[in-house]
């Protein structure tokens, strides 16, 4: 009888790139709260992009378009592969759901630290509140369930983030 590691995985078990992919390049083993870890990872590329490379409103939207399709498309079958591998139906390591859904959220204003941080606080109010039908999302199989939550949650933040520029118009 071969033991599991922390996570719940045979040693050697592992898919390496489902593994990556899933905890966003190790930011889900962050403690406490590998959920807010992968958000704020993501904040933290998206203002390196912002940043580093200054790109125009409409590169820095079509970037994060990709991002958010690649994360999807990388992280539905990573989710499911991980949590097959841990015997989790969601296990909390996996964060690449928490990139995409703030990645979504960060679509909604302008590219300044205060519109990062209200769009980072909005999509950890509607993941962790779940409200409906965020948790009926939870239902899907798999990988499906893990991610599409956090696309909902992150609906929801890109919501409130445009109706606030539309009242305020500061963001």
């Amino acid at each position: 009888m071969t033991s599991n590691d922390a996570n719940g995985c045979p040693p050697g078990k592992e898919t390496v790139w489902a593994w990556t992919v899933a905890t966003f390049f190790g930011a889900g083993f962050g403690k406490p709260g590998p959920g807010t870890w992968g958000s704020v990872a993501a904040v933290l590329l998206w203002a390196g992009v912002v940043w580093g490379l200054h790109p125009t409103p409409q590169t820095l939207l079509l970037t994060l378009l990709a991002g958010i399709v690649l994360s999807l498309m990388l992280g539905i079958p990573a989710a499911t592969l991980v949590a097959r591998e841990s015997g989790r139906k969601d296990p909390q390591i996996v964060v690449v759901d928490e990139v995409t859904g703030q990645w979504i959220a960060l679509l909604g204003g302008l590219a300044s630290w205060q519109h990062a941080l209200l769009a980072l606080l909005l999509f950890r109010l509607f993941d962790i509140t779940k409200p409906f039908p965020v948790r009926q999302l939870e239902r899907l199989p798999e990988g499906w369930g893990i991610v599409f939550d956090d696309v909902a949650a992150g609906l929801y933040a890109l919501g409130v983030m445009f109706l606030l520029r539309l009242w305020i118009g500061w963001i």
